[in-house]
């Protein structure tokens, strides 16, 4: 089986695959970017991909969202992931001798405080590990990556300061999304949904939430984006903490879907925490 995930070597994403996939013969297809794992599976290229869709300090990763809204691509497999950020170095550098911090986005966000009291700069790049190659190519003692204590391994660099990051209990949700739909064949515990309202009127995020409550349906993450179509038009995906299987999701699928809406089923799971 071939799986795709954000690479270079070192990064959070390869990590979490190699411990969910540990127990099977895969070929890995490292990719430059979040997109890049999603049109891979899309493609065939590879049989399933492994992408961040969420962080406990920054939130929804935007990027996985809206790539989900554009592939056609489903969910099989939720995975718990505990994130520690470290400040990595070459050898033998110094905390006071940091001038500017390397890391991809939402990891710079994860590390805001740190950042802001150390009065360092920062700089963007597509990985933590890419960022963690890139100090180790340099060969500078006055920058830093941001990235885990398995990129300092992988790329032999010093961790200069551990546990960085804002709040000690940070986690990082994955998906593990595949091309084809997979039969429910036994219980799960969770069901996203894609809901895209056919009319823009009052109060229609707060119908489509009476329909979970009124069938005492759990909802455990809720996002908007936007249909890119109308300023104030929105996608909704919901994910509910009843599988697939259970009568009264199915039932909420029906109702919304007699209301008018579009209700697209992108996979029901479960979840597995490393």
């Amino acid at each position: 089986m071939k799986v795709a995930y954000l690479g270079p070597q070192g990064s959070f994403s390869e990590e979490a695959a190699l411990r969910y996939f540990a127990d099977q013969q895969n070929d890995w297809h490292k990719c430059d970017s979040i997109v890049d794992v999603l049109e891979a599976v899309e493609e065939g290229i590879a049989d399933k991909g492994i992408v961040p869709i969420e962080n406990s300090i920054e939130g929804t990763i935007n990027i996985t969202a809206d790539g989900l809204l554009r592939h056609d691509l489903f969910v099989e497999a939720e995975i718990i992931f505990p994130v520690s950020l470290h400040l990595l170095t070459l050898k033998g550098a110094a905390l006071d001798e940091i001038s500017e911090v390397w890391s991809i986005v939402p990891a710079l966000a994860q590390c805001r405080d740190f950042i802001r009291k150390s009065k360092v700069k920062s700089r963007q790049f597509d990985s933590t590990s890419a960022a963690a190659q890139a100090v180790k190519n340099q060969e500078r003692k006055d920058v830093a990556a941001i990235a885990s204590k398995y990129a300092a391994e992988v790329f032999d660099l010093q961790i200069t300061k551990s546990g960085i990051q804002d709040n000690a209990n940070n986690h990082t949700r994955f998906v593990v999304i595949s091309k084809e739909n997979t039969e429910v064949s036994e219980p799960k515990t969770k069901t996203m949904l894609l809901i895209s309202p056919t009319e823009d009127y009052s109060g229609v995020l707060s119908s489509i939430l009476n329909v979970f409550t009124a069938l005492s349906i759990n909802l455990t993450w809720i996002e908007s984006r936007p249909t890119k179509k109308q300023l104030g038009t929105y996608h909704f995906f919901v994910e509910a903490q009843n599988g697939l299987h259970e009568e009264k999701m199915n039932k909420a699928i029906t109702i919304l879907q007699a209301f008018g809406h579009d209700v697209r089923v992108l996979g029901s799971y479960n979840t597995t925490k490393l």
